[in-house]
């Protein structure tokens, strides 16, 4: 009882602030409130706010809560195992019967040689004048006036 008195005397203030916003000539903002403020009033008379205060204080109400949380920890806990094992038991026996074939005998060998060292590194070039690599940057500046 006390809270659809209490949905209704929200219902009456938001009335009342959206009555006073139409006249200030803002009627959008005003149309809006007055939406806001018809919602407590519905769920009061379509019986809504009755149903979650009877909900709200019975045990078996919290008990059926429970037991719906319990399984919906099962089901995300069972989802998550299967993502990290890489799916169902089926897809991990046709991934594991396959898997012998996919690869050719060679492929697991290593690659790894004997390498010699001469190859592996560039021998440094002789260096180009240092005279001619500035002169296109000094043309360049002179151009512009620095």
């Amino acid at each position: 009882m006390i809270a659809e008195t209490v949905c209704s005397a929200v219902a009456a203030a938001g009335l009342g602030i959206a009555a006073v916003t139409a006249y200030r000539k803002r009627f959008l903002t005003a149309a809006r409130i007055a939406a806001y403020s018809l919602v407590p009033l519905g769920l009061v008379m379509t019986g809504v706010v009755q149903w979650a205060a009877d909900t709200a204080f019975s045990p078996t109400a919290w008990a059926g809560f429970g037991v719906l949380g319990g399984a919906w920890l099962l089901f995300a806990g069972t989802r998550a195992v299967e993502r990290r094992r890489g799916g169902t038991r089926k897809e991990r026996k046709a991934a594991t019967a396959a898997q012998p074939d996919a690869l050719a005998p060679q492929a697991s060998a290593p690659s790894l040689g004997p390498g010699s060292r001469a190859t592996a590194r560039p021998q440094p070039g002789p260096r180009a004048d240092s005279a001619d690599d500035f002169s296109d940057i000094e043309a360049i500046l002179k151009k512009h006036g620095i």
